[in-house]
């Protein structure tokens, strides 16, 4: 199954990085929002389809949006420090064979994470009850 495979290939980046998480998960169909999210305790829960079509989306947007909630185990913002690692995970995944943006044709084709960001998505943090345990949800969302 899909979140097997990318939770063996989140092993094989944390490994390297000195990264612990305690699970990865899919994200909850009815979140339409964001492609992922990574808590302070842990865990990771990342998107496996579209949120309008409901098709898979490729494995490669799937490993970057992995390696993008992967470095937020370090840096839980989207500073400076935050986006050279993500980058330098990211780099890693490629070199390993885990990120192969456009070889991914077997999967369904979507707009990749990172054009997401790079076409001007605007963060929103959604902050937890003062009661929860977890830190801020990471969003984003097209600016209008």
């Amino acid at each position: 199954m899909l979140i097997e495979q990318l939770e063996r290939d989140a092993l094989r980046i944390a490994r390297i990085f000195g990264l612990r998480y305690r699970v990865i998960e899919p994200e909850r169909p009815q979140v339409k929002r964001r492609l992922g999210v990574c808590y302070r305790d842990g865990t990771i829960r990342i998107r496996l389809n579209h949120s309008t079509t409901g098709r898979p989306l490729k494995y490669s947007s799937l490993v970057d949006t992995l390696c993008h909630e992967l470095a937020h185990l370090r840096h839980f913002n989207h500073g400076k420090r935050f986006q050279s690692f993500y980058r330098r995970i990211l780099e890693h995944a490629r070199r390993e064979g885990i990120y192969r943006p456009g070889r991914d044709d077997e999967l369904e084709a979507t707009i990749p994470v990172a054009q997401q960001r790079a076409r001007g998505a605007e963060l929103v943090v959604a902050r937890s009850a003062p009661h929860a345990r977890s830190g801020p949800e990471q969003l984003f969302r097209p600016r209008s």
